[in-house]
């Protein structure tokens, strides 16, 4: 039995913290662990040292008070922001936090100077990339790697939100 995704009022939205890595590897398990048969493995964001990546990567996450339910990894580059990874809890998807921690990334770019956030996916998961798209996302150029598409997409940012 599923919940009710949590009110967004409910919702904080704040940068990660270090000790919060297990959390994290937990969130990021359980929202891609629905695309392992999909492609026959479990995706890459599946494997990383969360304890690690922390100390090389911004990591924001949205709490509903101890409980995080999303997260977003995000680089500065010299000229756009790179989100890394995207993760919602599978009970908390729908209810709008992707969206939320994407248009985070971009004030983030925004803020910095930078005014293309980039990305990428697999094809095979077809709801991400559908997600990306009515967000704005164009895709850019898909390649081969692992028995599978990999499918790259940018979004032009301007200086404005909503301009």
């Amino acid at each position: 039995m599923t919940s009710d995704p949590p009110p967004e009022s409910s919702l904080e939205l704040r940068p990660a913290e270090p000790h919060e890595a297990a959390a994290i590897a937990g969130i990021v398990r359980a929202a891609y662990a629905r695309w392992v048969p999909a492609i026959g493995r479990e995706p890459l964001p599946m494997r990383v040292d969360y304890d690690k990546a922390l100390t090389e990567h911004r990591f924001d996450v949205v709490a509903d008070g101890d409980r995080i339910v999303g997260v977003i990894e995000t680089m500065q580059r010299d000229d756009h922001i790179w989100i890394e990874n995207v993760a919602v809890a599978p009970d908390a998807q729908g209810s709008g936090i992707g969206r939320r921690l994407l248009d985070h990334a971009e004030r983030l770019a925004r803020a910095a100077g930078r005014f293309e956030a980039r990305l990428l996916t697999n094809a095979a998961f077809a709801a991400n990339v559908a997600l990306y798209r009515r967000l704005g996302y164009a895709v850019d150029r898909e390649e081969e790697f692992l028995n599978g598409i990999t499918v790259y997409m940018s979004k032009r940012l301007s200086p404005f939100p909503g301009s």
